[in-house]
């Protein structure tokens, strides 16, 4: 900008009050240190702003140009005013946070529900996204702070552990006693009197569907979590979920090689899926523990611990605005 702002506000004022002396009344100036700014301002654009006359003054077509501009840039600035007037009385301002469905639900919310408490005038925006597009927000300064879980960040980013998290695998005990029974082949032995009475039963290599587990065989063999995990119908998330590649490493690990997946792209879908015995869903144990209180599900026992993982908050170093340090302050 080859002008000062002084000079362009200077032509903004008599450009809306069409006379130079209105416009020196208007600025608290003299009127020759007006007509003097306008003459540089002309000389330093090369183009003549106002047709002067003794009635007063009159845009130009280029003045009439450049005042539409400075028309919307004061009104912006009057507007930047005026929102700063309001973060500093009213303690408003805005907070950007990324977040994934599961961990807004689950984790987020209490921490936000204490800081609108406190803060009822701030504007808060929520993007429910995986933990990579989270990330992705954050580089390109859409979003102030992620909630995400612990992985491999860039330089220049701070990252703040908030809780742990553990995941566990999960199915309704009739679908456990299901699958065990299509596995070893149960009804091969299952016989009514055959000698007595001739009635033995066809074999079958389908499923046993038991409403509840009382009807079911107490002879049901058990299987391992190798076994389980192979053969049951396996719910996880989608591979662009960080926790589904966490868990794909941890099967890596043990060798274990599913055999049949359905992926989903939501935890809590997972979780009620789990529910209603359509198979065994990898979840996190602390967005599940209402199901496994009330037996609605179980966990499956684990032959080899899962390392506990952690969630917490990313932001760029250094380039917090004040609402999003207010609102750390009270989640951390």
């Amino acid at each position: 900008m080859e002008q000062n702002l002084n000079s362009y506000h200077i032509f903004y004022e008599v450009a809306k009050c069409g006379n130079i002396s209105k416009a020196a009344d208007a600025l608290y100036i003299s009127q020759p240190a007006v007509s003097k700014s306008i003459t540089r301002l002309e000389q330093s654009l090369n183009h003549q702003l106002f047709i002067r006359s003794k009635k007063g003054v009159k845009l130009t077509e280029e003045g009439q140009t450049l005042y539409q501009h400075l028309q919307t840039a004061f009104a912006a600035i009057d507007a930047a005013e005026q929102d700063l007037y309001r973060i500093s009385h009213f303690g408003m301002g805005q907070l950007r946070i990324g977040v994934s469905t599961s961990l807004c639900k689950h984790i987020l919310l209490p921490y936000l529900q204490d800081f609108i408490d406190a803060n009822p005038h701030i504007k808060v925006s929520i993007e429910c996204n995986p933990t990579f597009e989270t990330i992705e927000l954050l580089k390109q300064d859409k979003i102030d702070i992620g909630l995400v879980c612990d992985t491999d960040f860039q330089k220049g980013y701070h990252y703040t552990p908030l809780r742990s998290i553990h995941d566990t695998f999960v199915t309704t005990q009739t679908y456990l006693d299901n699958l065990a029974l299509r596995e070893t082949n149960l009804s091969k032995d299952i016989n009514v009197n055959a000698d007595e009475e001739d009635l033995s039963l066809p074999t079958m290599t389908g499923l046993f569907m038991f409403s509840n587990t009382e009807s079911a065989p107490s002879n049901i063999p058990s299987l391992s979590e190798k076994e389980i995990l192979e053969k049951a119908n396996l719910m996880l998330l989608d591979k662009e979920n960080i926790s589904r590649i966490y868990i794909d490493q941890y099967f890596n690990e043990h060798h274990i090689q599913p055999s049949q997946l359905l992926e989903i792209n939501n935890m809590d879908l997972l979780i009620d899926f789990a529910a209603i015995g359509m198979g065994v869903a990898c979840v996190v144990r602390e967005f599940v523990s209402n199901y496994i209180e009330s037996g609605q599900v179980i966990e499956i026992p684990i032959d080899y611990t899962i390392p506990a993982r952690s969630v917490g908050f990313l932001y760029k170093e250094n380039t917090l605005s004040l609402t999003a340090e207010k609102f750390l302050d009270y989640a951390i």
